[in-house]
């Protein structure tokens, strides 16, 4: 269940439709094949049977979890490498620990985001705190690969800790669907997450039988993945359920219902709406690199190697283990 919850009958309104706007049509559905990252925690692939240039400026996205771990089996990834993009890190439920080789860090829980720039390089770890490990818990959240354009693949890195409760809220014109933005805009009203690539990110839920329809930029592409539950997509009413992607088309407005009928334990559907401005420059994407050429890869892997990434703090954090 989400941790940022809200009466959508207080909330801002996302205004109607006007007879000029045109709602995006379905151009694919595709169903995320199920794996494991890391350290071996449970993951949907959600874009890996999607075409890459419609996914465009995004690059990877994982939905982890949503798993009910049993004490000591929680996991999460040791130190390693990025370059070349930012990595976006939304939890739903549970907490995620931090940290990095350029100073950022921290523990984000339910409803935060942790926005990091990897740009020229960076070292990093994300791992469950050593309390969740003990007492086992929900683990549920989503990250998100955010490409750079050749001009900013060398900026400086960044972190941004993003609360949950700095996002911003809004509801549906029925007050049937909660809607929170963490980047970028939708109907003028903006999230907190600051990015190079121009981008829409926002989270959703939407009340078994109501239906969200939102104003999204033309110049941008849109993408709908369920998280969870069930419903339908675009005018057509295209059927859509956990763990699927749906790729929009071009047009002013995107559509999503909810099904009536939900799963006992999935009390709403729940989406994610992402969108940006398509970069249109080569990609060569291997591990934790995205560059614009293989060279440029290979560049990164020798960066990496000679330690021009930045060097692991001495208080680094490190997974823990239950002897």
């Amino acid at each position: 269940m989400p941790a940022v919850t809200a009466d959508t009958i207080t909330l801002p309104r996302i205004g109607p439709a006007t007879a000029a706007d045109a709602e995006r049509p379905v151009r694919s559905i595709t169903t995320g094949p199920r794996g494991h990252e890391g350290e071996g925690f449970p993951v949907v692939r959600a874009f890996a049977r999607a075409n890459a240039a419609d996914l465009d400026p995004f690059i990877h996205m994982d939905q982890m979890g949503e798993v009910d771990y049993q004490p000591g089996e929680p996991r999460g990834t040791d130190w390693h490498p990025h370059r070349g993009f930012e990595t976006v890190t939304y939890m739903i439920d549970g907490r995620f620990a931090h940290q990095d080789s350029h100073g950022g860090g921290g523990l984000i829980g339910d409803g935060d985001t942790q926005w990091m720039t990897a740009g020229a390089g960076i070292l990093h770890i994300e791992t469950p705190p050593a309390e969740l490990v003990v007492s086992g818990g929900l683990f549920h959240g989503i990250q998100l690969w955010v490409n750079l354009p050749r001009a900013d693949k060398f900026t400086a890195p960044r972190y941004q800790s993003i609360e949950g409760g700095r996002v911003t809220l809004l509801a549906s014109a029925d007050g049937g669907a909660l809607v929170r933005i963490i980047a970028g805009e939708i109907d003028g009203h903006r999230g907190p997450g600051v990015t190079h690539t121009p981008i829409t990110l926002a989270h959703a839920t939407i009340a078994p039988g109501a239906q969200l329809g939102l104003p999204w930029n033309r110049a941008f592409n849109a993408l709908v993945y369920v998280l969870s539950g069930r419903g339908s997509v675009g005018p057509a009413g295209h059927p859509i359920e956990q763990g699927q992607l749906a790729v929009l088309g071009r047009g002013d407005r995107i559509t999503v219902a909810a099904a009536a009928g939900q799963d006992s334990n999935r009390p709403a559907m729940e989406v994610l709406l992402l969108g940006g401005k398509p970069i249109r420059e080569p990609v060569a994407h291997l591990g934790p690199f995205v560059m614009n050429t293989r060279a440029e890869v290979a560049t990164a892997m020798a960066d990496y190697q000679a330690g021009r990434f930045g060097t692991i703090p001495p208080d680094a954090l490190r997974p823990y283990r239950i002897s």
